[in-house]
């Protein structure tokens, strides 16, 4: 099998290579809190792609903290995933329900901790059955694997870096939030949550880098949206959002323009807004 350079697959690439032995699909797909029942577990159980396991952003978390989703240790992360089948010498496709709501994150995830062979399947669940292709339901059977991290700190962030990153201003901190969220115009949407964003970063809501088909938009589009926010794709970037799910849409979208080498704040708003969190800012930028 070869496996595409790009961060992305296509559904044709996929279809072609669904009974590859090494090849391990995960449905990755992610509801926020506000948004109504079915949760992504049961949408799972009705129908995903053959073969794919359920990757769970809120249980493959760190269980130690009250913040959202944090990343697990690389033990616990192998632990987790390696129920799932994935193992050393896997290659995996991640795909959500076709909103990039939850793939770039597990995506990010898996770099994190060294699997450099994972892709994200452009748009989706919803680009699959849109196309007619097979759909599976109820529980997969899944061999558990033995899985090595490899974690790469350098890919994540935490709240004393981003804080000392005030002064230094060495890394440009890109929000992947709306711009009413980023401007502190409208009220959170995590209880508890004040409103604005961290100084000196830079929106690019992350919803505007996704084309009407439901994939990426092209690189050239890419380029234009990051040069109009004011982002030095040749500088330092750090994501961020509201609980470090969406920052991965921007951080999937340097990707494909060659960017690899960023890194996402796993707290984000999620816990720079909290009542005793750091200085914001509100307003336009």
């Amino acid at each position: 099998m070869t496996f595409p350079s790009a961060p992305l697959v296509s559904t044709d690439w996929l279809a072609a290579h669904l009974d590859d032995p090494k090849l391990r699909i995960l449905d990755a797909s992610f509801r926020m809190p506000a948004m109504r029942p079915p949760t992504a577990a049961e949408q799972f159980a009705e129908r995903h792609l053959p073969g794919a396991a359920f990757f769970d952003i809120d249980a493959i978390a760190d269980p130690e903290t009250s913040l959202p989703h944090m990343v697990p240790s690389p033990q616990e992360f192998a632990e987790q995933v390696g129920a799932l089948g994935v193992g050393d010498g896997c290659r995996m496709v991640v795909y959500d329900a076709g909103d990039y709501l939850g793939a770039p994150r597990a995506w990010w995830m898996f770099k994190l901790y060294g699997l450099a062979e994972v892709r994200v399947l452009e748009g989706g669940l919803a680009k699959w059955q849109a196309e007619g292709r097979a759909i599976a339901s109820g529980a997969p059977a899944i061999s558990a694997a033995t899985l090595t991290p490899q974690f790469e700190p350098e890919r994540l962030r935490r709240i004393e870096q981003l804080i000392a990153n005030l002064d230094s201003g060495a890394e440009q901190v890109v929000d992947a939030r709306s711009r009413e969220r980023f401007e502190g115009a409208v009220a959170e949407p995590w209880p508890g949550r004040r409103s604005g964003r961290i100084p000196g970063s830079f929106n690019v809501p992350f919803n505007e880098l996704i084309a009407a088909d439901g994939t990426l938009k092209s690189p050239d589009e890419l380029r234009a949206i990051f040069a109009a926010a004011k982002v030095d794709l040749n500088r330092p970037i750090v994501t961020s959002c509201g609980s470090g799910v969406t920052a991965a849409v921007i951080t999937l979208a340097l990707a494909r323009l060659g960017v690899d080498r960023t890194a996402l704040y796993d707290g984000s708003w999620a816990e720079w807004g909290l009542p005793d969190g750091p200085a914001l800012a509100t307003g336009p930028a």
